[in-house]
């Protein structure tokens, strides 16, 4: 069993920076992939970020150039860098842990841009 924590989530002004965090914990003997998703009320989940086991990354065209993923293999845990946020990034953002092609999602952390 795998357990999937994301945290780093809250409220912050337009222009402002925050960093969120995904650990995953349990029988993991390896990760494919992680990825970052993200729902905001009455649309539907969407791909943020993904950063594979070669570190590899893709972004969302919405956040390119303001996101960055990363991740830290000692740790299990993958971040999300999140600067210059506007508005519109305000959702539920989830991690997605791919120990196998099967993966396991965390609980969600909200993330509100208001000003």
């Amino acid at each position: 069993q795998v357990q999937v924590v994301e945290s780093g989530g809250g409220l912050v002004q337009p222009g402002g920076s925050l960093r969120l965090s995904c650990a995953a914990s349990g029988s993991i003997r390896r990760i494919i992939a992680v990825g970052w998703y993200r729902q905001a009320p009455g649309k539907q989940r969407e791909l943020v970020a993904r950063i594979n086991s070669g570190g590899s990354t893709n972004y969302a065209d919405s956040v390119k150039g303001r996101f960055t993923i990363s991740r830290d293999n000692a740790k299990n845990t993958v971040y999300l860098q999140m600067n210059s946020l506007k508005p519109e990034d305000t959702a539920v953002y989830y991690c997605y842990v791919q120990p196998t092609t099967a993966g396991y999602w965390g609980q969600g952390t909200q993330v509100t841009v208001s000003s």
